[in-house]
């Protein structure tokens, strides 16, 4: 995860940032006596699966290598009690099912098999069977797909060799994977306001959000902003605003008091998600007549953009669903920014695709710009919006919806964004190419159900974010 340092605010610190991942090496025990060189190889195997899995941004549990059903059960034992998100069994040679079974149904934990034999083929002219064994890792691997079908358990594996770079990159999917995994099942989620007047598309039922992806949705008031922001102190707008000056290009439309009004906005918003400890929130709040209410709503653009920036994703409309699709993009590293469609652009073959107001500085194309606008377009207010362009390159593009029978969905198209013209208008607009009409991408995209916003990331991320899917059970379309 990239961060943009802004603030020297009290920042609350990202929670269930990394996951647990638990790591299990095994061989069959029965050849150890016929074949004395054989467990020392696959321990140095094993030794250095442990190397690159440790190297990844996890806390691994390692629980050594195990040569049979008993070994097996002293495992799942310490696997269980480290409440793993994710196992990996590396598959050295040869082994039983009963030696992983066990392991899978009481830590209840996903796993993921991994054959890596020492290298991309046997040398057939000196090899006996010794060492023909330590390459055996797929001999197994049926067995356990059959075996995790019949016990009513999710089968999922990565083959290759040590040194495979392709299969180290898959490996790290899965684990990434899992981290969003827990991010969602121990998240607290803000939701703050209330529905944007008509917007059946973003109304979410909150028993769906934990039934479906786990965690927590915390239901805030504009309130509990509202106190928050009356306590902040001129010394610490002052601090806020230099470092905003670091970070952001300031547009000469900004009026001086709307920038003082978003910056105590920005440090309440701060203060909110500390004190209820939240992963990501949604919010909106319509107002009336220039109001305090109405104030607060219009001036969350900047404290947004900064905590999305800090790794807990804030977007408007009350879109919940987006918020968690931001924060999914944000663990895998892919930032992840507050988006919809704006326009098609036939000659140059792109969707022109953003939103007004809350973006991932993290992943801007160059410095993002603050732009004062005298009137938010279809809402109550006026103020400080931010405007940026997405990295060039690679993009993703990641919606989460729900459907009649409310079951959950993702839908994702990878593209890239490139350069051309953008508006100037407060909005966070990014060109992107699908490699097809846009015409086409649009009514494609609109068919599955996705909803009008939804979260683009860097890179392309189809692989991960199927992993995810597959993790939480939750159905991924692909456009």
């Amino acid at each position: 995860m990239s961060d943009v340092t802004v603030g020297g605010l009290r920042r609350s610190p990202v929670r269930n940032a990394r996951p647990k991942i638990g790591l299990v090496a095994g061989g069959l025990g029965a050849y150890w006596p016929q074949f004395p060189e054989l467990l020392p190889q696959l321990q140095r195997s094993a030794t250095e699966v442990a190397r690159r899995i440790t190297g990844f941004d996890a806390d691994v549990i390692d629980v050594g290598f195990i040569s049979g059903a008993q070994e097996a059960d002293i495992a799942a034992e310490k696997l269980r009690t480290a409440g793993c998100d994710l196992i990996v069994m590396f598959l050295t040679t040869y082994m039983t099912a009963t030696m992983v079974v066990p392991i899978a149904q009481r830590t209840k934990a996903d796993v993921l098999f991994i054959n890596l034999q020492p290298t991309e083929k046997m040398d057939h002219e000196s090899f006996d069977t010794g060492a023909w064994l330590a390459y055996c890792g797929a001999c197994p691997l049926p067995e356990m797909a059959n075996a995790f079908e019949r016990c009513g358990l999710k089968f999922r594996s990565v083959s290759g060799y040590l040194s495979d770079d392709r299969a180290w990159r898959r490996i790290e999917g899965w684990v990434r994977a899992a981290a969003v995994k827990r991010a969602l099942r121990h998240g607290r989620h803000g939701l703050l306001g209330h529905l944007y007047p008509g917007m059946y598309d973003v109304s979410t039922d909150l028993t769906m959000v934990p039934a479906h992806l786990g965690g927590h949705v915390e239901v805030l008031e504009i309130d509990d902003l509202r106190v928050r922001v009356a306590r902040v102190s001129n010394d610490e707008v002052a601090q806020l605003l230099a470092e905003v000056r670091d970070t952001f290009e300031l547009l000469d439309s900004i009026d001086d008091d709307d920038l003082d009004w978003s910056l105590r906005v920005a440090i309440g918003m701060e203060r909110l998600v500390a004190d209820f400890e939240l992963d990501s929130m949604a919010y909106y709040h319509r107002g009336l007549e220039g109001e305090q209410h109405e104030r607060l709503a219009a001036g969350m653009i900047l404290g947004a953009s900064l905590l999305t920036a800090s790794h807990r994703p804030v977007c408007g409309e009350y879109e919940l669903r987006t918020s968690l699709a931001m924060l999914m993009l944000d663990r895998l590293g892919a930032g992840g920014s507050f988006t919809e469609l704006q326009s098609l652009n036939f000659i140059d073959n792109v969707v022109e695709m953003g939103h007004d107001g809350p973006a991932h500085l993290a992943i801007s194309e160059r410095k993002p710009m603050l732009r004062g606008l005298g009137v938010f377009h279809g809402k109550r207010g006026w103020g400080i919006s931010v405007e940026f362009d997405v990295k060039h390159g690679p993009v993703t593009a990641l919606g989460l919806t729900q459907l009649r029978d409310g079951s959950y969905r993702f839908v994702i198209s990878e593209g890239e964004v490139v350069a051309g013209p953008l508006l100037k208008i407060g909005n966070t607009t990014s060109r992107v190419d699908f490699g097809r009409d846009p015409g086409e991408w649009c009514d494609a995209w609109s068919s599955t159900a996705v909803t009008h916003h939804w979260a683009l990331g860097t890179g392309h991320r189809a692989l991960e974010i199927g992993a995810v899917a597959e993790l939480l059970g939750v159905e991924l379309v692909t456009v």
